[in-house]
């Protein structure tokens, strides 16, 4: 397979300001496949739009996927995207491939192991491994820790096609059933706000606070996989947060966000949004930690079921679609607020 190296683009951690690119330029793509066939998305009625569409400043807005899945390799997942979906394929390393131009966008696929992708500076930091060390590293793992596969950021009314990618990734023998022994097979979004006020923020907060046992419950369907689930949000902090009269502005949101929250296991994870907007403030509290600094809303609950060929992300952004429709209703907020705190006590 004829190829050049380069940075994964797409990837969420690396994404810039509202689901962009990060600093390195995209590879350029050497076709790597005898035969690409285009495939047109179907227009489905499944998925719901938000109430706002476009981010303050008028432009559509963006949600990068991010699907967890097992059962092939990277080499044979970027090579079934690109069959099923046209584009061209570049290797970046043994175990991280990137597909641009396809239908539905630029899309990456690599092994989930850091230290398995020799060229990327993050994994520099703190261990350095040769090209031999990491492939080796890549092969060893790769029966037990899941790929990923990455799109670049859609337009939100173009989310539909993600699941072409899925049933080209079951077609060549992915799988998935939403946990392993290890953990959630994730199916993660990465959001583009309607826009960066305070007001909006801490509304969309709040709106999924008092719907996270809900979206919870649905995402597991049973309660013996909660475990594998991101943390919840402490209890204090929600109580504060979903009081009527806590609309504070952003720089009180971000510091009352990191005293209760210095860290990324939450099923919102609002750090790479106030990394973006307060960089010191977050890197004073978490001098170490993995963030990307990008202006997205990190939706990271989902469970991602590859093998059903029923399942579709249709459901897990509906959930989202329904916590931004409630953080449009002050009047709604207000009612399951004063429901929660009977409950919590």
């Amino acid at each position: 397979m004829a190829v050049r190296h380069g940075g994964s683009p797409w990837k969420a951690e690396r994404q810039g300001h509202m689901g962009g690119m990060n600093n390195h330029a995209p590879p350029q793509a050497v076709d790597c496949l005898p035969e690409r066939r285009r495939s047109g998305p179907e227009a489905s009625l499944r998925f719901q739009r938000p109430p706002s569409m476009r981010t303050a400043q008028g432009v559509i807005r963006r949600v990068g996927v991010e699907i967890e899945f097992q059962g092939i390799s990277a080499r044979a997942a970027a090579q079934a995207l690109a069959v099923a979906l046209g584009g061209n394929c570049v290797e970046e390393d043994p175990h991280a491939f990137h597909i641009s131009d396809t239908a539905i966008g630029d899309l990456s696929v690599e092994l989930d192991v850091r230290h398995a992708h020799p060229r990327r500076a993050a994994s520099a930091s703190r261990v350095r491994l040769s090209p031999v060390g990491a492939a080796w590293l890549g092969t060893a793992l790769g029966g037990v820790v899941p790929c990923e596969l990455i799109t670049a950021p859609l337009p939100i009314d173009e989310l539909h096609g993600v699941d072409d990618a899925v049933r080209a990734l079951r077609a060549a023998g992915a799988r998935g059933a939403g946990t392993t022994w290890l953990g959630s097979l994730g199916l993660h979004f990465n959001i583009d706000p309607p826009s960066l006020d305070a007001d909006t923020i801490t509304a969309v907060l709040k709106a999924f606070l008092l719907q996270s046992t809900q979206l919870r419950r649905e995402t597991t369907g049973k309660t013996s996989a909660m475990a594998f689930l991101p943390a919840p949000y402490p209890d204090d902090y929600v109580r504060r947060v979903i009081a009527p009269d806590y609309w504070p502005d952003l720089p009180t949101l971000a510091g009352d966000y990191l005293a209760a929250n210095p860290t990324r296991n939450r099923d919102l994870d609002l750090l790479p949004l106030f990394l973006y907007l307060y960089p010191a403030q977050v890197r004073a509290k978490l001098p170490y930690e993995k963030i990307g600094s990008r202006a997205v809303f990190h939706y990271r609950l989902p469970q991602a079921h590859v093998s059903d060929p029923a399942w579709s992300i249709a459901g897990a952004w509906n959930g989202w679609a329904g916590v931004e429709t409630l953080a449009g209703d002050r009047d709604r907020l207000v009612l399951l607020w004063q429901s929660l705190r009977e409950r919590m006590g």
